[in-house]
């Protein structure tokens, strides 16, 4: 189901302004932008990401931190949720502690200024962040993604999805026409799926497309995006590429 951004807005809490900010730093682009009247579109998986971000919003990560972090290759979201409920947990107890020194206060008790200390939380989320860079923003490809792409504008970023869209497409044509994911044809689409992320992303490496082709059916977000191209695309995409990379 696709959203205009005001029916975004009142899902998310968020702005329309901050909406086109987040578009225009590339932190969470519209699925899609209708050509006739420009209007932005959302949908489930710009939901789902728009709620990874607001758990880091909500524990003080920098925008350049989310956006590093989110668009690494190698982003695992269940170990991030489980950094992000950990940190969430230490936030909540430090708030209980709050609440319970001002109803001491309140009643003219003295209270225990230690309540104001957040270095556990200071020194959790500081040591997350450098290991959600040293995990998802320091490898080689992510670095050679983030200078590759930070000159791309929305026309640049538009252009560089309709044709990811169009490959998709054609693995889609593929599988349908009964071709089997080793054969001649599937395997070529690979090589031109490698080609095309090289050369607007980063050096898709066998070991690289491998870990992407893995990616495409274990990750909801992925299968569900290809398989709009047809029921079975994403698994068709894995499987050619798992056969192309042995």
């Amino acid at each position: 189901m696709k959203m205009h951004i005001r029916e975004f807005v009142k899902l998310t809490g968020v702005s329309v302004r901050t909406l086109h900010y987040y578009d225009e730093i590339g932190l969470l682009k519209p699925c899609t932008v209708d050509e006739q009247n420009g209007y932005r579109l959302y949908d489930e998986q710009s939901l789902q990401r728009m709620q990874e971000i607001l758990f880091y919003r909500e524990l003080d990560f920098p925008l350049k931190s989310i956006s590093d972090i989110l668009s690494s290759p190698d982003y695992d979201k269940q170990t991030a949720l489980r950094e992000q409920k950990h940190l969430l947990i230490l936030k909540k107890k430090r708030l209980e502690r709050l609440i319970n020194a001002l109803d001491s206060a309140m009643k003219g008790e003295n209270m225990d200024m230690n309540v104001f200390d957040n270095s556990e939380f200071e020194a959790q989320r500081e040591k997350y962040a450098k290991e959600a860079k040293e995990k998802w923003g320091g490898t080689a490809a992510y670095k050679e993604s983030a200078e590759k792409t930070a000159g791309y504008d929305k026309d640049k970023w538009k252009e560089v999805n309709s044709g990811m869209n169009d490959i998709i497409g054609e693995f889609a044509e593929c599988a349908r026409s009964g071709a089997k994911p080793s054969d001649p044809a599937a395997q070529a689409l690979v090589k031109k799926w490698q080609d095309y992320i090289s050369e607007n992303y980063y050096a898709c490496t066998k070991e690289i497309l491998a870990g992407l082709g893995e990616m495409y059916i274990a990750d909801e977000r992925f299968k569900e995006n290809m398989d709009k191209q047809g029921d079975g695309t994403a698994l068709f995409m894995s499987e050619a590429i798992k056969a192309y990379c042995e």
